[in-house]
């Protein structure tokens, strides 16, 4: 019986630091696949893959949005809760750069530089979520109890 060779990305040795449970599951990275390849691949719901988006506001500060892989962020409603007078999606070089990861493998976890989190207030209730762990293909199973401990986000209600 062979164990899946998972690498020791950042985002895994961060899980491993903190003892969170998590279950690695590879799948076949697919280009502009999003959370819709991810979750078919996985033969999951595509509402429990949680995608992180980098953005910035007005003044060109990053940060990181959680957000269910179904859904897309008001950018209208998020600017709002955080008192800022816009946001937009972070370049992908620039999301490169401050998370130490490449875009399509993004984690919110050991994170290059340390970033405000926003998480989508309803994924708390959720039994178990999909979340990348620091590579393309690669999502971590784990409870959103755990993301909540490990990174302290802000919850906010800004789901469409």
């Amino acid at each position: 019986m062979s164990k899946l060779k998972i690498s020791a990305t950042n985002a895994i040795r961060f899980l491993k630091q903190h003892k969170v449970t998590f279950v690695p599951h590879l799948y076949p990275y697919e280009e502009k696949g999003g959370t819709k390849a991810s979750a078919k691949a996985l033969n999951v719901d595509e509402f429990s893959v949680i995608k992180t988006l980098v953005m910035e506001d007005d003044e060109q500060h990053p940060f990181i949005i959680l957000m269910h892989g179904s859904c897309e962020v008001s950018l209208k409603h998020l600017a709002r809760q955080l008192k800022v007078k816009q946001i937009t999606p972070c370049n992908p070089d620039k999301a490169d750069r401050v998370t130490g990861y490449q875009t399509g493998g993004i984690s919110p976890f050991g994170t290059r530089q340390s970033l405000p989190i926003y998480m989508e207030a309803s994924i708390e209730p959720l039994g178990k979520i999909w979340i990348n762990g620091g590579k393309r293909g690669l999502l971590v199973e784990i409870s959103p109890a755990d993301l909540i401990r490990t990174l302290q986000p802000v919850k906010v209600s800004v789901a469409i």
